[in-house]
C-alpha cells in the first residue's frame, strides 16, 4: 500500500537525520576536546543538511495527516516522529553552539577538566545512540531506559558547574570558564532531548505518555 511506504521512508528519514546528529555530536568533541577546528566547520556545515532533512520530514507528516486521513496509529506515529524531529534539531544546534565555543576556547590554554567535560559529552552522545536504536527497532523499553542515564549527566554537570565556577587562587581570564559554563549547560539540554526522544519512542510503541 502507497501510505505505509510513505510512512516508512519518513521513518528512514528521521534515522538519518538522526545519524547526522549523531556525527555532528562527534564532531562537536572532536572540537572542544581535540580542538579540531575544521570539525567545527564542518558542523556547520552540516547544521544546514539536518535543517534541510527536518523541514522535508516535517512537511511530509503534514501531507500524510492532512490527505490521507491515518487510523490512530499511523496518526501517532506521525505526530510522535514531528515531535522527535524537533528534539534532533535541537541536539544539533547545541552540537553547533559547542563547535562555536570550541573556536573561541582555542587560543587559551587546554581547561584542566577537559577529560571530564569528554567524559560527559561521551554520555550524552551513547544516549543519543540509544534513542535512535529504540527508534530503529521499535523498542519500548530500551527508549524508556535511557532517562536513568540522564541522571549521570545531571551529575557531571552539577560537579563541573561547581569546579569551573570555584574562586581561583590563580585569577586568570574569565572567558573560557564563561564558553565552558556554557558548553556544559549544552550538553545537559542535549542529554534531555535525548530522554525525550526515548519517551517519544515508547509513545509510539505503547501509546501511553
Amino acid at each position: 500500500m502507497q501510505f505505509e511506504r510513505q510512512i516508512r521512508r519518513v521513518q528512514r528519514d528521521v534515522l538519518r537525520m538522526g545519524a547526522l546528529v549523531e556525527n555532528s555530536c562527534w564532531l562537536a568533541r572532536l572540537a572542544l576536546c581535540e580542538r579540531d577546528l575544521d570539525a567545527a566547520r564542518q558542523i556547520a556545515l552540516q547544521d544546514k543538511q539536518i535543517d534541510r532533512l527536518y523541514r522535508q520530514i516535517e512537511t511530509d507528516c503534514v501531507n500524510l495527516m492532512a490527505l490521507q486521513a491515518p487510523v490512530t496509529q499511523d496518526l501517532r506515529l506521525l505526530s510522535a516522529l514531528m515531535q522527535l524531529i524537533r528534539d534532533l534539531e535541537r541536539i544539533g544546534d547545541y552540537a553547533e553552539d559547542i563547535g562555536e565555543i570550541s573556536v573561541k576556547l582555542f587560543p587559551y590554554p587546554v581547561p584542566i577538566c577537559i577529560e571530564r567535560v569528554q567524559m560527559m559529552m561521551d554520555r550524552c552522545r551513547a544516549m543519543l545512540a540509544m534513542g535512535l536504536a529504540a527508534l530503529s527497532d521499535l523498542d519500548a523499553e530500551s527508549g524508556l531506559d535511557i532517562k536513568f542515564k540522564d541522571d549521570a549527566v545531571d551529575s557531571d554537570y552539577e560537579s563541573l558547574y561547581s569546579l569551573l565556577v570555584k574562586p581561583s587562587h590563580s585569577p586568570g581570564p574569565v572567558e573560557p570558564i564563561v564558553l565552558l559554563v556554557l558548553a556544559i549547560r549544552h550538553l545537559e539540554r542535549m542529554a534531555d532531548h535525548a530522554t525525550n526522544i526515548g519517551k517519544r519512542v515508547a509513545y509510539i510503541v505503547t501509546g501511553q505518555r
